[in-house]
């Protein structure tokens, strides 16, 4: 069986899909987004080695707390740069009728239709929808995403959208305007959320000795965010 290099598990997450869920956050990811609160994950050899049998003992264990809504949700890192582990683990949760979901910046390589044959929810996030600015904020090709986005159209897998509003980058009417209009043109688009930008994961980069691009950005203040919230919610009605 496959064997995964995991970050870390969170047991009974309530935040990475819907229900009760275990969240695995896999190591590794080709992105460095100006605002990544998870630095620690970027290295693909970081991380605990686990097999997808060890994985799927854990997950019969919390089997019970997931109720009808609940499972499992992989994310990262970028759990797509793992999408051979992945794909199995979901195959076998697919076996147990453990929901699978995906946390995903759409930023990786391999087999996606595969994948998601056993993904229930894709879980997406969406870092910019122009290509120059979201290679400015991410370092990322803006062609890559859209190759899984296009995947998941295919697919019919069912989305939630979600998009971190950050101060002087993302945070204006006509941005999330903008952002409408790209998210209004894809189908299976289920849920849409906003996530207002935090400074939690600062002190990650002094332990590591990497510089914070936004060490001057103050958190996003969360009730503009719930106004935006709404903004971007008429413009796809």
């Amino acid at each position: 069986m496959q064997r995964g290099k995991i970050h870390s598990i969170e047991s009974m997450g309530l935040v990475d899909g819907p229900g009760i869920r275990s969240v695995l956050f896999l190591q590794g990811c080709g992105l460095r987004c100006k605002y990544c609160h998870n630095p620690d994950t970027w290295q693909l050899h970081g991380g605990k080695e686990i097999g997808v049998d060890e994985i799927m003992k854990k997950l019969r264990r919390f089997q019970p707390y997931f109720g009808d809504t609940g499972g499992v949700t992989c994310s990262g890192g970028e759990p797509l740069l793992q999408i051979e582990f992945v794909t199995e683990l979901f195959r076998e949760c697919k076996k147990e009728n453990i929901s699978t979901c995906l946390d995903t910046a759409g930023y990786g390589f391999g087999n996606y239709q595969e994948l998601l044959e056993v993904t229930d929810l894709v879980l997406f996030d969406v870092k910019h929808y122009l290509a120059e600015e979201y290679t400015a904020l991410t370092g990322g090709d803006f062609s890559v995403t859209t190759e899984f986005l296009n995947a998941v159209r295919k697919s019919q897998t069912s989305l939630w959208i979600r998009h971190v509003v950050v101060p002087n980058i993302t945070d204006s009417e006509a941005h999330i305007k903008g952002l409408g209009g790209y998210i209004k043109a894809i189908p299976n688009v289920k849920r849409v959320e906003l996530l207002p930008y935090h400074t939690l994961g600062m002190e990650k980069y002094s332990v590591m000795g990497v510089d914070y691009p936004l060490k001057d950005t103050p958190p996003m203040c969360k009730e503009k965010t719930k106004q935006l919230q709404k903004l971007i919610l008429d413009s796809i009605s």
